[in-house]
């Protein structure tokens, strides 16, 4: 088995980016999910409510990033300091942690972008937002803006199998973006990853505990080029991956220490 890709999303929701290699953290990738756009209550914007976030492309720099989007200028934002910070939430039901603002000027480029006022903030130090006991492996406060663990990982065989299961119904393939991974791994069997749950994974020099599989949402509906949204994978996933009540594709994965992964690396699985 190899590693394949290598993917980061800057700002939560924001279009991916491809990488031939990342740094990993104990709260993930470096640069994973550090910004978040928040509502007035200060509750996090995500493609779940907000399918234009696909066209906010994000260019990170030292100190900060560059807001990008089709038809808009270019914006550059400072990683915010001094300012106050701002209690936000993840979800509704999440621990509010402190954030910083990123600033009037990225408010109203992202307001205008989505088409509802909304605030850009920074999560300058990784700080719990899931209860103890929420997690079968539980990260305390080594955690981004992710939803649940540090790092999702998905492998290419499972996606054969899920678009030979579309195909079968008429349906159209999808590409693996549609389940916004930050690593993908080839050369796997299809599903093995189910098997790996509270196992030991070693990629490059980096090593992950496997929490478990992810229960996927109407995210993967979401064409990520264009924000178009349909039925599928969702309807096939759960036809056919509807496991205790979730519609299961990819393995969440939390850092066993820092390290580096490339594309090419090996994947090797231990107990």
């Amino acid at each position: 088995m190899r590693l394949a890709a290598v993917h980061t999303y800057p700002v939560k929701g924001c279009h991916r980016l491809d990488h031939d290699g990342a740094r990993v953290e104990p709260w993930g990738l470096a640069g994973d999910r550090r910004w978040m756009v928040v509502d007035a209550d200060g509750l996090g914007v995500t493609q779940r409510e907000a399918a234009a976030l696909v066209g906010l492309r994000v260019a990170p720099r030292d100190g900060g990033l560059v807001l990008r989007a089709a038809g808009r200028p270019d914006l550059d934002v400072a990683e915010p300091t001094g300012a106050p910070p701002l209690p936000v939430r993840v979800f509704r039901n999440r621990l509010p942690v402190p954030a910083l603002p990123g600033g009037p000027a990225a408010d109203d480029w992202l307001g205008a972008l989505l088409g509802r006022p909304v605030r850009l903030v920074h999560l300058a130090r990784p700080t719990r937002h899931l209860a103890p006991g929420d997690r079968a492996h539980d990260t305390g406060d080594r955690v981004s803006f992710a939803d649940v663990y540090p790092l999702l990982l998905a492998g290419t065989a499972s996606l054969d199998a899920l678009n030979g299961w579309l195909v079968e119904a008429g349906e159209a393939p999808v590409p693996m973006s549609r389940f916004r991974p930050n690593l993908v791994v080839d050369g796997a069997p299809a599903w093995a990853e189910d098997e790996w749950a509270g196992r030991w994974l070693r990629i490059g020099s980096a090593r992950f505990r496997a929490a478990g599989p992810c229960g996927r949402c109407v995210v993967t509906t979401t064409d990520q080029e264009t924000g178009v949204r349909g039925k599928e994978p969702l309807r096939t996933l759960g036809r056919h991956r509807n496991i205790g009540g979730k519609l299961l594709f990819g393995l969440h994965l939390v850092p066993d220490g820092p390290g580096v992964v490339r594309v090419g690396d090996p994947v090797t699985v231990a107990d």
